[in-house]
């Protein structure tokens, strides 16, 4: 697992689209706040962002391929965002998912009511339009 360098763009979203995730917002400044992880052969096999906003931040674009899941990748890349987030001084992580709430369930997110989420959280590309209505949103102190 590393930090995303803009050259792994193309990568990052070739993946998120195999999967049927956004990735039309996503630009080479966007890396900055992304880690992907490689197999042996230096091939992306997952990746996670962040979207800061002050003291909160939006956990997206988590992507495990299918042949790859089941292995605690997903697991890690979400503790490696949380790190990442506390690091810089973030208190909460929301996001929005349509397949993976269990998931996320599972490593400590509660379901929230979208309209809690801070305001700069829902005006983000990914609440504001990219996401669909029936996303579930979820959210953790980190």
């Amino acid at each position: 697992m590393r930090a995303a360098r803009s050259d792994d763009l193309d990568a990052i979203k070739a993946l998120l689209a195999e999967n049927e995730l956004p990735a039309s917002d996503i630009t080479a400044a966007a890396l900055k706040d992304f880690a992907v992880a490689e197999d042996a052969n230096g091939t992306l096999v997952g990746s996670v962002g962040l979207e800061k906003f002050a003291t909160n931040a939006l956990l997206r674009s988590l992507v495990v391929p299918k042949s790859a899941r089941g292995n605690g990748l997903g697991r890690h890349l979400v503790a490696y965002a949380e790190n990442v987030a506390r690091a810089d001084g973030i208190i909460e992580l929301w996001l929005l998912t349509t397949t993976a709430a269990q998931f996320f369930q599972r490593v400590g997110y509660v379901v929230a009511d979208r309209t809690t989420a801070p305001a700069q959280i829902q005006f983000s590309a990914q609440f504001a339009t990219l996401c669909p209505a029936s996303a579930i949103c979820l959210k953790r102190k980190v």
